[in-house]
Formats: C-alpha cells, structure tokens, sequence
C-alpha cells in the first residue's frame, strides 16, 4: 500500500469515516506534503482538514505540534493539532484556507489598501508572538546556527550555481563580511522568531493572518521576520512602502515594551543588516534545491534576492566588500575597488 493511501485511511479513521475524498493541498521546500481532506465535498455543511505528511525519515512533527502549542497559546491564528501519529509522521490539522498572502497580495496590486490590511495584521500578529517570548523554549538562533546558513552561499550558489572556485583573497572578503554580519545579528534583542515569515507562509483567513510552515521557530534576532516579509523573495514593495510598513511594526512593538531600539535609525539598519543574512542563506537553499533536489521552481526568485542583497551592501561601507565580491563571482565589470 502506498504512503498516500496509508494517509488517508489513518485520516479517515481519525474522522470516524469509512472513505473520504483527499486532494493534494501544497508541497514545502522540504519533504513535507499537505493534503485537504473534504467531509461531504459539495455540501455547504461540509468542512476541510487538513493532513500533514512529513516522513519520519526526513521530518519531526514534534516542533511543529510544540510551535503550534506555543504560538496559539499568544494568541496566533495557526492550525489547531487535531490527532496525530509521529511514528508514522502524520498530522491531523484544521484548515487556514487556500488563499495565500501573495496570491492576495498579486490580485490586490492596485488596491493599497487592501494590502495595508494584510501587512498591519501581520505585524500585530508577530507582535503577538514576540511579546510571548521566554529563553529556554525554542532552540537558539546561535552562532553556530548562523553561521551554517550563511555557509550555504559558498558551498551550494558560488560553487554549484555559479560553478566558481573562490580565491584565497575572496575567500578573505567573504570570511570578513559574514563576521561583521554575525556581529550585528547576535547583538540584537532576541525574541521568538518564526523564520519564514512571509507571504506563502501567511494565509487570508478569519482573523489575519493564517499562520503556517513555523516549525523551524527559534529564539534570535528581533528583525529576522520583518526582513523574511518586506523583504520577501516571491513580492517586491518599494522601499518607501516597506519603510512605511516598518515603522509602524516599530511604533507598536515600543508601545508594546518590545525591546526594540530607541532610535529607528538604528532599528533600520538592524532590518537591512539581517535582510543581508537572509538573502545570503536563500540564494544557498535556492540553489541547492535545484541542484540537490531537482526543484528549479525557485530559481525565478533569485534575482530580486539578489537585489535586495546588493543594495544593502551598496549602502553600508562595511558591506560594501561583498559588493565587490558578487561582482567578481558573476564576472562583472568592476569600476570601483573596496577595501576593508
């Protein structure tokens, strides 16, 4: 019997039904997979699940049923954990919806306000959860941890992707970048952290937002999720827009006690610092899942990563290496030289 079928019989029994109808939902970058469970398809009493699949192999539904715990406990729009069985890496949820945040957020292109909405209730939402942190609780988003995220740049986008064996002295410019990019992260207040929070993983829902795919949370940096949503890989948002939507995250996380810098200035930077991070490591999974995975959906994503990585360092002299770096890398013309 294959895996799908054993899937649905368990969430057949789960429901107290003989048969059910089950449809693909989604696929993660992961091995996860979601399937939307139908109770009387057609009926308007009818009601949807949703079944998680993530093979004991390759996933641990633990974090995910213990982050739903913790986030819905502050007060989160996330699945409700129904039934489970983590010998078999099976999940039983309620069902957020099938309307993403971007699909949304395409369709209202010319409506700002209607996009507003959605960005302000994300914000309240992680507000929401930043304001129910505690040490201890999740893992940390520690050095180590950083680190090996940044390293997915050399290893999977400079050596697979782009085919390119560094220098020495590259090697020097990128050891020296990460290390003032790792200085500033670990410096910064720390609170829960959901890590992809953007707006794949953000649905339209009753309240705003859905909150989905938080089972990697850690405790870190406080501006790790406002840079995972207004700096978002799949949507772009001008910059004046993104400071807009930034500070008013900023003047409630202060009237919240949130331990947010005093100065926006400083809070700003922190944003664009950790934004540089950010798109370090996603230009490293997005290669790798194309050339581990086979998954090459992701590679139309890259260039906006990329310019978002490359106007941060054109912006802070620190940075401003890395600049000279990408530009070496991609054997572009270089103007101008950087020291560090």
């Amino acid at each position: 019997m294959d895996r799908v079928q054993v899937l649905q019989n368990w969430a057949a029994s789960q429901l107290g039904v003989d048969t059910l109808d089950i449809q693909p939902a989604s696929a993660d970058a992961s091995f996860r997979r979601y399937f939307r469970v139908s109770l009387n398809p057609g009926d308007a009493k009818g009601r949807d699940y949703i079944v998680m699949d993530a093979p004991p192999a390759h996933e641990d539904c633990r974090p995910f049923v213990a982050v739903a715990r913790l986030f819905g406990d502050a007060g989160v729009h996330v699945p409700q954990v129904l039934a489970q069985d983590l010998t078999q890496g099976f999940l039983l949820l309620t069902d957020l919806g099938d309307t993403t945040y971007l699909a949304a957020l395409t369709d209202a292109a010319a409506e700002p306000a209607r996009a507003r909405e959605l960005y302000l209730a994300a914000n309240d939402a992680l507000i929401r959860i930043q304001q129910a942190s505690r040490p201890g609780m999740l893992p940390e988003y520690d050095r180590a941890l950083l680190t090996r995220e940044l390293m997915l740049f050399p290893e999977w986008y400079v050596g697979k992707h782009l085919g390119v064996t560094m220098t020495a002295d590259q090697q020097a410019i990128l050891d020296i970048v990460f290390e003032r990019i790792l200085a500033n992260t670990l410096a910064q207040p720390q609170v829960y952290v959901h890590r992809d929070w953007h707006s794949r993983n953000l649905m339209v829902s009753e309240p705003n937002p859905g909150v989905l795919d938080f089972q990697d949370a850690v405790y870190g940096p406080i501006t790790y999720d406002l840079a995972s949503i207004y700096r978002d890989a799949y949507i772009q948002w001008d910059e004046e827009q993104q400071l807009d939507w930034v500070i008013r995250y900023w003047e409630k996380a202060r009237a919240a006690h949130l331990p947010v810098r005093a100065d926006f200035g400083e809070f700003w930077r922190d944003f664009e610092w950790m934004g540089a991070q950010r798109h370090i490591k996603v230009l490293g999974i997005f290669a790798r899942l194309y050339h581990r995975d086979g998954k090459d959906g992701y590679l139309k994503n890259m260039p906006l990563v990329m310019h978002y990585l490359r106007r941060v360092c054109e912006r802070y002299d620190e940075l401003k290496p890395m600049l000279f770096l990408l530009d070496g890398l991609e054997q572009r013309e270089v103007k101008v030289g950087y020291t560090f």
